[in-house]
C-alpha cells in the first residue's frame, strides 16, 4: 500500500512540474528564432520564384537553384536571404583544410 502511494504522489508531483518545464525549455534564451522576412525580402522572394519556378510548386528545386543567375543570388545576399548552413556543417573550411 505505501508503494502505492508513493507512486501516486511521484505521479502527481510530477504531473505539476511539467508545465513549468516545458515552459522554461521553450524560453530558452540561447535558441535561434527565425525573423519574419522584410516587406523587401518578401518582393524579391516572389520575384525570383516567378522568374525561376518552372515547375510553379512554390519553391525551388536543385534544379531551378542552380539557373539562378550570379547577379540574383548577389542581390538575395544583399537582402539577407543568402544560403542557409546545412546541419552538421559546425566547423570552419580552414580547419578541415588541415
Amino acid at each position: 500500500m505505501k508503494k502505492l502511494l508513493a507512486f501516486a504522489l511521484s505521479l502527481t508531483l510530477l504531473g505539476g512540474l511539467s508545465p513549468a518545464l516545458v515552459r522554461a525549455a521553450d524560453a530558452d534564451p540561447g535558441a535561434k528564432k527565425r525573423q519574419k522576412p522584410t516587406e523587401e525580402q518578401r518582393k524579391l522572394r516572389k520575384e525570383l520564384l516567378d522568374k525561376y519556378d518552372t515547375n510553379k510548386d512554390g519553391k525551388l528545386d536543385k534544379d531551378e537553384r542552380a539557373k539562378v543567375s550570379k547577379e540574383d543570388k548577389e542581390r538575395l545576399e544583399k537582402a539577407g536571404m543568402g544560403p542557409r548552413a546545412k546541419k552538421g556543417d559546425g566547423h570552419d573550411k580552414k580547419d578541415s583544410a588541415k
